[in-house]
């Protein structure tokens, strides 16, 4: 069983943990609405208020943060536990945003595509070329929910386009070693599908047998399925190409190998186990945002992380 340090507590539903090289980690805290450094000691800044629900991060090619912002959520109190429910009453989009580490001012760089409104974007990945894969989670009412997909776009607000549609609860998000793949979570489907890469912002593609009904979304092929009631949130990518995914009800991170047919699981106290980074010296320690609970962890991993393009 894996030795869990307890870094911080008290954060506010964390999750997009950035690992930085000066030991620090960069979290999103979704109640709270802030972009949040993690020290090596324990304590915590507050880099920037970004208003919604800032639900993932990532360091881009110019050394800023971006988040995905998913418009926030009606929240409850839960058996101990901080639980997100509905979309909110004062919701009114979601959007990518900019922060300046330096400064903390935010901007807003996309909150559309081709006429569409962003819905709830949720986690984000930089391919080597500087340009961003998103997912956009939905937001989900009373009665319905949204159908949505899988986004590139470039950091500079120029350019954005709708990759794969449509999703069930498009979530994590991340690109194999040396960006030949890219891998989604799906959260209700429990499953995780993969694409080949034919270049920046564009997929392989190729006739599966019986065409697009029969295919999986965008032509993906199938990585795993996980059995029972569990639900997938964020991920990460190891450097063997093992996929390391945020598991909620059965609180841990699950580690799927690359032709999916081993699974490893590394179980986390607390059921809303929502996202997990790599770093340290030798890309060896995980670390996860256990959002129910509010606190960020950390463990030791066999195979290093792969470590993300643009990190510092």
């Amino acid at each position: 069983m894996a030795q869990i340090r307890e870094l911080t507590s008290g954060l506010q539903f964390p999750e997009g943990p950035i690992a930085m090289d000066d030991g620090s980690v960069l979290v999103v805290e979704i109640k709270r609405g802030t972009l949040t450094r993690v020290k090596p000691d324990g304590t915590q800044q507050i880099i920037a208020h970004t208003g919604g629900g800032p639900n993932g991060a990532a360091i881009g090619p110019d050394g800023a943060c971006y988040i995905t912002n998913d418009g926030g959520f009606e929240w409850a109190e839960m058996g101990g536990l901080t639980v997100p429910g509905h979309t909110p009453h004062d919701y009114t989009r979601g959007s990518i945003q900019r922060v300046d580490l330096n400064t903390g001012k935010v901007e807003v760089l996309y909150t559309q595509c081709d006429g569409h409104m962003l819905k709830g974007p949720n986690d984000l990945v930089f391919d080597k070329q500087g340009g961003m894969w998103f997912t956009d989670h939905g937001k989900t009412y009373d009665r319905t929910r949204d159908r949505t997909g899988v986004f590139y776009a470039k950091p500079d607000g120029s350019m954005i386009k709708e990759v794969v549609f449509p999703m069930e609860g498009p979530n994590g998000i991340g690109l194999g070693p040396n960006d030949n793949k890219l891998y989604v979570a799906e959260t209700f489907t429990a499953r995780v599908w993969q694409w080949e890469l034919a270049g920046p912002g564009e997929l392989k593609r190729s006739p599966g047998v019986g065409g697009p009904l029969l295919e999986g979304p965008g032509g993906a092929s199938l990585l795993t399925g996980l059995p029972g009631y569990q639900l997938l949130d964020s991920l990460a990518v190891d450097v063997d190409g093992w996929v390391h995914v945020a598991t909620i009800i059965n609180g841990g991170v699950t580690a799927i190998s690359p032709d999916g047919k081993t699974i490893e699981h590394t179980a986390l106290p607390d059921p809303l186990t929502t996202n997990v980074c790599f770093g340290g010296k030798d890309m060896r320690t995980a670390y996860a945002t256990l959002s129910g609970t509010g606190k960020l962890v950390a463990y030791e991993v066999k195979r290093p992380g792969l470590r993300l393009h643009f990190n510092a």
